[in-house]
């Protein structure tokens, strides 16, 4: 399997990513702008749990790059160290304590001894509640109760408000909880936030926006052919996904003309099983029955796109909020529950079962139909393109 080459991202590209996270967007929204998908951007941030670290920024006593290359320079052409210091108006101590660090006069190189030093600076300040083991226990305390960061910090600065030992803000608590390593707070009081995410989120964030949920490249039920509105021709389908409990589903398709109906078993909801389930299924009917499929918005047609370039059948979608727009669909899946009640455990529903169920359906006269049967309109379909 081909694999993409890995990404090393810059810190102007990690930056972006930050500002982008605390805006509100979502890992895939972040992604787009690199061209990955969104686990790419999710190893980032979770690295410190979607909580921004802080700038690091260069003590303005430490040597800066530029004179750790004039020191290389100074060694490299046999000047001593007193000589050197003169030059950058160092104190020759300092420019003796670096080559010390740094492997000494023959082996000194100016980048790495840099790159050492940025990595040497890490200085992790002690988390208050680390320090403070007593203000921590209340703490942990009053999240089990499933009070809020907020709840106990207000509340700990009403009943100590003399004390700043035994205050913290609700951004200490929050950052002591989703960042471990300040080793304060158990990971399992997380599950006592109202929210428990495994990386916090912007409060900007949010699921409403334009673009979330939506289905890329629909085209709408308005679009449909005129004979697939009133019925007159066969071919044109409607569908949709049946839900029971524990995640389990089926696919429901019903002919406009005839009340035909199919019933498919599908493993899991997402896209690429559902697709690939009507896919398989629309392959075993003449193509002259099978013009197009009007869906409802859901998500499990994200990939309508893969559907109809493997079988040539347009997929239109109903108006937002509209289901009854597939009415026959509507109608057939209210007629399921008879057989596969609301909590029912889908899984465990064969093909075989639910073909049974579909010839039973299919062998009902229907009134709409003066009373002759979905399966003998249906056959005569058939014949006529026979």
């Amino acid at each position: 399997m081909h694999q993409r080459k890995r990404i090393y991202y810059s810190e102007p590209q990690r930056s972006l990513m930050w500002d982008r996270w605390q805006r509100g967007e979502s890992l895939q929204q972040i992604a787009d702008l690199f061209d990955r998908h969104h686990s790419a951007v999710a190893g980032v941030l979770a690295r410190s749990r979607g909580i921004r670290p802080p700038p690091r920024r260069r003590s303005l006593r430490a040597l800066r790059p530029a004179e750790r290359e004039e020191i290389s320079r100074g060694v490299a052409a046999g000047k001593s160290i007193r000589s050197i210091a003169v030059a950058l108006s160092r104190a020759p101590s300092t420019i003796s304590r670096e080559l010390q660090r740094n492997q000494g006069r023959q082996r000194y190189r100016a980048a790495q001894a840099d790159q050492a030093a940025w990595d040497r600076a890490l200085r992790p300040k002690p988390c208050k509640l680390a320090l403070h083991r007593v203000l921590a226990s209340q703490v942990a305390a009053k999240l089990r109760r499933q009070w809020s960061p907020e709840q106990v910090a207000g509340w700990l600065g009403r009943m100590y408000p003399d004390d700043t030992s035994r205050q913290v803000s609700h951004e200490t608590i929050y950052r002591t909880l989703y960042i471990q390593s300040r080793g304060a707070l158990k990971k399992e009081l997380l599950a006592h936030l109202r929210r428990a995410r495994a990386m916090r989120r912007s409060r900007h964030h949010t699921q409403k926006t334009g673009n979330h949920g939506r289905i890329k490249d629909t085209v709408s039920i308005s679009e449909r052919p005129a004979d697939a509105g009133d019925r007159a021709v066969p071919g044109h389908w409607e569908g949709d996904l049946v839900f029971g409990n524990k995640d389990s589903q089926i696919a429901t398709l019903v002919e406009r003309q005839t009340r035909y109906v199919i019933l498919v078993k599908v493993a899991n909801k997402d896209s690429e099983t559902v697709v690939n389930a009507l896919i398989k299924s629309a392959r075993r009917l003449p193509k002259q029955l099978y013009r197009s499929l009007t869906w409802d918005r859901g998500s499990e047609m994200a990939k309508h796109r893969d559907f109809t370039l493997a079988t040539d059948i347009q997929v239109y979608f109903c108006d937002p909020h509209k289901p009854w727009q597939r009415g026959s669909n509507e109608n057939t899946n209210r007629l399921l529950r008879q057989y596969f009640p609301k909590g029912m455990d889908l899984s465990n529903v064969s093909q075989a079962k639910l073909d049974a169920v579909a010839r039973q359906l299919n062998e009902r006269p229907r009134k709409t139909l003066s009373y002759e049967t979905p399966a003998e309109r249906y056959r005569q379909c058939v014949a006529s393109i026979g």
